[in-house]
């Protein structure tokens, strides 16, 4: 269970040093700090559930949910959460694990994301779509459509049954959202594919 510093002075407020006895529960592994004045009680629960009280607002995304998802075959150690307006990366490691927080356009942030539930914790992760869009946001941009599809299926090794399944009207409505070189690409590549697997043909020099 996440505890605050707020609810342990009132757990413990017949005591006359409330910080002292804080200390004390640390030490003993009662308590672990998660980040100043946050902390869990349970020392094997799963990292994930306690990003978003580390630093925020923010969700898992980039390569843990691309893991997650199984879009990409590399099993994510780091927890990668999406922020925004902060301005630079930052990373915190407890006894948990380590924690990457990047940001992404303040319009794009609240827009796909869904939120998990178990037991006493709740915690939000982006769908595969909206964390792709994150990761491609964050990445070098590419020249061409050619360097596109080397990013996709190469350098960031997406699976291309699982690209193949996620949901391609979405992608497009998300990459258009973001103002970015790989994004727009990445819609271009969508709708190409489309024109030829439907033999039709769409404007998409405007994107």
């Amino acid at each position: 269970m996440i505890v605050t510093i707020e609810q342990l002075k009132e757990k413990y407020n017949n005591y006359s040093n409330v910080l002292a006895k804080i200390n004390r529960e640390v030490k003993k592994g009662a308590l672990i700090t998660i980040v100043r004045g946050v902390y869990e009680t349970n020392p094997y629960v799963d990292g994930v559930k306690l990003a978003q009280f580390i630093y925020g607002p923010s969700y898992i995304s980039f390569d843990y949910a691309l893991s997650y998802y199984g879009l990409i075959p590399e099993t994510a150690y780091n927890y990668t959460c999406a922020t925004y307006n902060k301005r630079k990366t930052k990373i915190y490691t407890n006894h948990f694990g380590t924690y990457i927080y990047c940001d992404v356009p303040k319009r794009v942030f609240s827009l796909g994301i869904e939120i998990k539930n178990d037991g006493d914790y709740s915690y939000q992760i982006a769908t595969p779509e909206k964390a792709l869009c994150d990761k491609l946001y964050i990445t070098k941009p590419v020249k061409n459509m050619n360097e596109l599809k080397m990013l996709l299926f190469q350098n960031l090794r997406i699976d291309e049954f699982e690209f193949n399944k996620l949901n391609k009207k979405e992608l497009i409505e998300l990459s258009l959202l973001y103002n970015s070189t790989n994004l727009n690409f990445l819609a271009k590549y969508i709708i190409r594919g489309k024109e030829n697997e439907n033999g039709i043909k769409s404007n998409v020099s405007k994107i």
